[in-house]
């Protein structure tokens, strides 16, 4: 019994040491029909389901019923590639005042989305979720201008995220 007790604790103790130190926040709050319309991918962290994807949008219609469509396009392997697409939903976790939505393309299957930096003018956008797992920096135009790109991936590390994994997407 004791030996299955100092597992457990050693157990415990080794995962709660995998897990990152600093709580991650998100902004204050989001407009929701500011936030919604088209996007441009500026870069992100590599994930399987966006494999070979260049020219990356995502494009956010607010419904009448509160939800959120969400339309992702992408060209495959080059810029003039085959188009990939698909489009979800997206639902507002209740008081989070519109900064973590739950994302779903494929039912019942629902992913985390929350906005951890946002302009105030709506022109550039950070998306992740808790883990940290996925990363999105969004804006408005294909391009960014390389200062507030910059001072982004500085706010990234500082909140714990390793930059070294963001990769710029091409337009």
């Amino acid at each position: 019994m004791k030996k299955k007790l100092i597992f457990l604790i050693m157990a415990s103790t080794l995962l709660g040491s995998c897990k990152t130190t600093n709580k991650l926040e998100t902004v204050k709050e989001v407009d929701i029909q500011k936030y919604s319309g088209k996007w441009y991918e500026i870069a992100n962290y590599p994930n399987s389901f966006q494999k070979n994807c260049t020219a990356t949008t995502a494009e956010y219609t607010l419904t009448e019923k509160g939800t959120v469509i969400v339309e992702n396009r992408c060209r495959k392997f080059t810029l003039d590639g085959k188009e990939s697409y698909i489009k979800g939903k997206a639902f507002v976790v209740k008081n989070s005042n519109n900064t973590k939505l739950k994302v779903q393309f494929f039912w019942p299957f629902k992913g985390d989305y929350w906005i951890i930096d946002l302009d105030k003018n709506y022109q550039w956008a950070v998306v992740s979720e808790p883990s940290r797992k996925y990363l999105w920096i969004l804006a408005r135009q294909n391009k960014m201008d390389q200062a507030i790109y910059d001072s982004i991936i500085k706010t990234l590390g500082n909140k714990g995220f390793d930059i070294s994994k963001v990769v710029k997407t091409i337009h």
